[in-house]
């Protein structure tokens, strides 16, 4: 399944956004991302701050799971607090041969 990417609305080789750093950080700051390029290959992002503490996560996987749980609470027989650790068995699997 790809993945559908926002398409950028201008990309930047390095050395034009090394001459042009102040305008594309304000671009970043205004809700616009910038794409830097290297050899014409996508290669960076440039976001606004805000952008990238959305896309971050400020939690561990654990805690996210937490959250969630209390946004979205289990019915039924659904998945509960603390049974995160659970989830996968701690053996390192089946023997198997090819």
């Amino acid at each position: 399944m790809a993945i559908k990417r926002k398409s950028v609305a201008r990309s930047y080789s390095i050395a034009e956004a090394r001459d042009q750093l102040a305008r594309l950080v304000h671009r970043a700051e205004s809700g616009r991302a910038v794409e830097l390029t290297r050899r014409g290959r996508p290669v960076a992002v440039l976001l606004s701050a805000s952008e990238y503490e959305r896309l971050v996560p400020s939690a561990s996987f654990g805690e996210l799971i937490d959250l969630f749980l209390e946004r979205w609470p289990a019915r039924g027989d659904g998945l509960r607090r603390g049974e995160v650790e659970d989830l996968r068995a701690a053996s390192a699997g089946r023997d198997f041969d090819w």
